[in-house]
């Protein structure tokens, strides 16, 4: 895992790869309870038998936006962003969403630091995120995703 102090260190991973999570199981109590939480019921991702029969996946699907929700999980796998007063979730640019996440599926975050600027103290950071689903060529998103750091000084 990385460790980032400050700006400084952060900064010189401008333009790289900064690593890849560890593979996370996609599991029907999860896209269970996340259309729990989000009042998203529709068939395709929580009605098994159903899906089997008539969805083109033969299968359920995780909810797209579950799949987006677990980034910060698999971020904090790759990089250790110490010293911070707060990190805040700040956006989310050119995501597309490329291929479904069947239940069961393994997923995992692969993420270049595109720009690091600094807001009167508080580092805005760009990041690529590239959702691979494992076994499957084709990622599951690609996102550019921005956090906020306010580092202590």
């Amino acid at each position: 895992m990385l460790v980032i102090n400050n700006y400084e260190e952060f900064e010189k991973f401008v333009g790289q790869e900064v690593g890849v999570s560890d593979y996370l199981r996609i599991t029907q109590e999860m896209i269970n309870q996340f259309a729990d939480a989000t009042l998203d019921h529709q068939w395709i991702h929580v009605d098994v038998e159903r899906a089997k029969t008539e969805s083109p996946f033969k299968n359920t699907i995780a909810h797209g936006y579950l799949t987006l929700s677990v980034l910060p999980y698999l971020w904090q796998q790759i990089v250790e962003v110490k010293n911070v007063k707060s990190m805040i979730n700040y956006g989310i640019e050119k995501l597309k969403f490329n291929q479904p996440v069947t239940v069961d599926s393994e997923v995992r975050v692969r993420v270049k630091l595109l720009s690091l600027t600094n807001l009167r103290g508080i580092a805005k950071a760009v990041l690529k995120a590239t959702l691979e689903i494992k076994d499957c060529p084709k990622n599951a998103y690609e996102a550019e995703i921005i956090f906020l750091y306010h580092f202590n000084n």
